[in-house]
């Protein structure tokens, strides 16, 4: 059984950072930052970042996030420079959620964190009726939320790095709902 560990009695030391990087920084970045803050339980913080962020968050995931009850007050689009220069958090993991940030020259990371490629079709192509844009969106999050569910199911203190960036890589081929 696993104790659960109040977020009032953690320690910096004990919160792992995960930053998912995406080009535009304005949808499935955003959905797996507030995913991850909300199912981390105080022992995982969120980030995400872009590549060439579009300034804004994509107002179909902002509403999205509210309807899971997700807070969304610390939600912007940004630039992943912001974490790669002096003085940001360092990070533990990072993933990518698109196609075109997986191949883009990525700054190097400090720390030499575990990455991996959960990439995911982008919602806010997606062009049509109001609910196919919707829909888009609610399955980008359902795969995000199955991604980040497993993620955290992982025993890190006793997975080598090896283990780990295999499992990481393994949860970016899961898709909604998948049986875990």
């Amino acid at each position: 059984m696993t104790k659960h560990i109040s977020p009032e009695h953690i320690s910096p030391e004990q919160i792992s950072n995960v930053l998912f990087l995406c080009t535009g920084n304005s949808a499935r970045s955003i959905l797996a930052e507030a995913l991850v803050s909300h199912w981390g339980k105080g022992l995982f913080r969120g980030f995400s970042a872009g590549s060439f962020p579009k300034g804004e968050v994509h107002p179909i995931a902002l509403r999205l996030i509210e309807q899971f009850g997700l807070p969304t007050a610390d939600l912007r689009s940004k630039s992943w420079d912001d974490f790669a220069a002096p003085g940001a958090p360092t990070m533990d993991y990072i993933f990518t959620v698109c196609d075109q940030a997986a191949g883009e020259m990525c700054p190097i990371w400090p720390g030499h964190p575990i990455t991996a490629h959960w990439g995911l079709p982008d919602p806010a192509a997606v062009r049509g009726t109001p609910a196919e844009q919707a829909a888009a969106f609610r399955e980008t999050f359902r795969v995000l939320e199955t991604r980040v569910r497993f993620f955290l199911t992982f025993q890190f203190k006793k997975l080598n790095r090896k283990d780990l960036q295999q499992m990481a890589a393994d949860a970016g081929k899961l898709t909604a709902g998948a049986i875990l």
